[in-house]
């Protein structure tokens, strides 16, 4: 799951070698060391809000709430996982720019619009919107200002932002979409209003092409106007896996025991669409310097 919390971090340090741009390499490491962090207490806290509304006590062997029993426990750890996180972010923050600090602390803010009381909003279908912003535009700007030196940014960067993370934000939403397929019955059951059981698993299926078709698009209109190197084109490297998913769920849509599979295959094609527009990226800048 953690690579959805390296893949702005990533995105960024593959534009910057495209543009020759020197990298701080501490900086680098401290966000990714906070990114997983803070992602491991969304994670248990999803675990900890889901245990207090019922819906993980059957669909979801794999909540660290049911499997140690305990969920003041696993309420603890987060907490002082999210606090580790932030004191990192605030470190990175003191040598790049504050702004860095307000825009993770807005992405924390998503995570728990998602799914903390009294908000719930990925009870009411709204998760899939949050994801895209909090990985994509918000995180993404993070991680611009984390590394690019304040004399030369003086604003948050939100134009570089939302063309550098649209595509793989989708592709991060996408994992999420297609963690519901299996589980439709247990969050109808608990008021839990997915995508999913709003649409029906038939039509939800539908939108499946939509996303990897649209990852691309993202992606590749800055290569195809010259702003990025042709070798972005790499982020291709996910089609095979972005097609099995949406053949898996255009054949199996109703079935929990084969659609359980569709967030993994999901990860999969974020993860090497992702890995593959990072390495194209930074390859970009040897065919700019061989020519």
């Amino acid at each position: 799951m953690y690579t959805v919390a390296l893949m702005p971090i990533l995105i960024v340090v593959g534009w910057l070698n495209s543009q020759r741009i020197a990298i701080r390499i501490d900086q680098v490491l401290e966000f990714i060391l906070a990114a997983v962090l803070l992602l491991a207490w969304e994670n248990l806290t999803n675990d900890v809000f889901d245990a207090d509304t019922g819906v993980d006590i059957h669909g979801k062997p794999h909540s660290l709430v049911n499997i140690s029993g305990s969920r003041n426990m696993i309420a603890l750890v987060s907490n002082g996982v999210l606090i580790l996180g932030l004191t990192i972010v605030i470190i990175m923050a003191y040598k790049s720019s504050f702004q860095v600090l307000w825009l993770i602390l807005a992405c924390c803010g998503l995570g728990y619009l998602y799914q903390g009381p009294p908000f719930r909003l990925a009870y009411h279908g709204l998760g899939e919107p949050l994801c895209w912003l909090a990985f994509g535009p918000f995180a993404t700007s993070a991680a611009l200002m984390a590394l690019i030196p304040v004399s030369e940014l003086s604003k948050i960067p939100w134009s570089s932002a939302f063309e550098l993370s649209s595509g793989p934000a989708l592709a991060t939403t996408l994992v999420l979409f297609c963690s519901h397929f299996h589980q439709v019955e247990e969050d109808s059951i608990y008021g839990k209003h997915s995508p999913i059981v709003q649409l029906g698993t038939a039509k939800a299926s539908t939108l499946i092409p939509w996303f990897v078709a649209l990852t691309f698009a993202f992606e590749w209109w800055p290569i195809l106007t010259g702003a990025w190197p042709l070798t972005g084109l790499l982020s291709i490297l996910g089609l095979p896996t972005g097609i099995t998913l949406i053949r898996l769920l255009r054949d199996h849509h109703n079935d929990p025991e084969r659609t359980i599979n569709s967030k993994f295959l999901a990860l999969r094609f974020q993860a090497l669409n992702g890995f593959g527009l990072v390495f194209g990226l930074s390859a970009g800048v040897f065919f700019t310097i061989g020519q």
